[in-house]
């Protein structure tokens, strides 16, 4: 039998971030967020992302794929994929809100194309807003390899402003 692997993490409390982050406009926070002026939340903390680009209507996120993310077909589990993108494409809607406003992802549709791996190099979410009202924002986004740009997934959302 294989010797078990272990994996720990730490992050910071979302609740105090979420506090400071509704002072600014979505824009600021999300450039705060990539930055390092404010904590990132635990979710990217645990799956180790982070924010590359930021822009008003766009972000992109970056991901290392490992081996602590497979499901048991030996490739990296769809959730990861998933989550990136969801926080992505939810990062994007959010750099088009003013200070205080929220919002909640109402639908997700995530389309595979192919599976990573631990040997798949970085990857990137790039996602962009398509439409922002005062009640429904959408946003569509790409997950990619930075190398090549080969595809691993892509979708969009519909978020509900609060």
């Amino acid at each position: 039998m294989q010797p078990e692997r272990t994996r720990t993490f730490t992050w910071a409390d979302p609740l105090a971030a979420a506090q400071a982050a509704s002072r600014l406009s979505g824009l600021e926070a999300v450039r705060a967020i990539a930055a390092g002026e404010l904590p990132p939340p635990p979710i990217a903390s645990l799956l180790e992302f982070e924010i590359t680009h930021v822009e008003r209507g766009r972000v992109v996120f970056a991901l290392e794929p490992a081996e602590w993310m497979y499901n048991p077909l030996g490739s990296v589990h769809g959730g990861v994929a998933s989550t990136l993108l969801d926080s992505a494409l939810g990062c994007s809607v959010h750099t088009v809100l003013d200070a205080g406003v929220r919002y909640t992802t109402s639908d997700l549709h995530v389309r595979f194309v192919r599976a990573m791996r631990a040997d798949t190099g970085r990857v990137l979410a790039d996602c962009h807003v398509v439409h922002a009202g005062r009640r429904l924002a959408t946003a569509e986004g790409k997950l990619y390899s930075e190398g090549d740009e080969t595809l691993f997934a892509h979708g969009t959302t519909s978020c509900l402003i609060l």
